[in-house]
């Protein structure tokens, strides 16, 4: 069985609705419409804090992609 049948590369959207989730960088991608650069430049300006499980796996929390989407709504 090969290693891509295993992993699926694609994220459903509907785990950005359980707060706990950790999103791949996609996902952060299609909920907030920006592009990868972006959302780097926000996680070094502090709006976005990563999660970090390896030396190259890198997660967000859901919760804190929607509270994010959330003060740029009532901005």
């Amino acid at each position: 069985m090969s290693t891509e049948s295993r992993y699926p590369k694609e994220q459903p959207l509907h785990a950005a609705h359980i707060e706990d989730a950790l999103l791949k960088l996609p996902t952060v991608q299609a909920l907030t419409g920006l592009g990868k650069t972006s959302i780097y430049q926000l996680i070094k300006a502090g709006e976005l804090k990563p999660v970090k499980l390896g030396a190259r796996c890198t997660r967000f929390r859901a919760g804190d992609v929607q509270a994010w989407l959330q003060a740029k709504a009532s901005a």
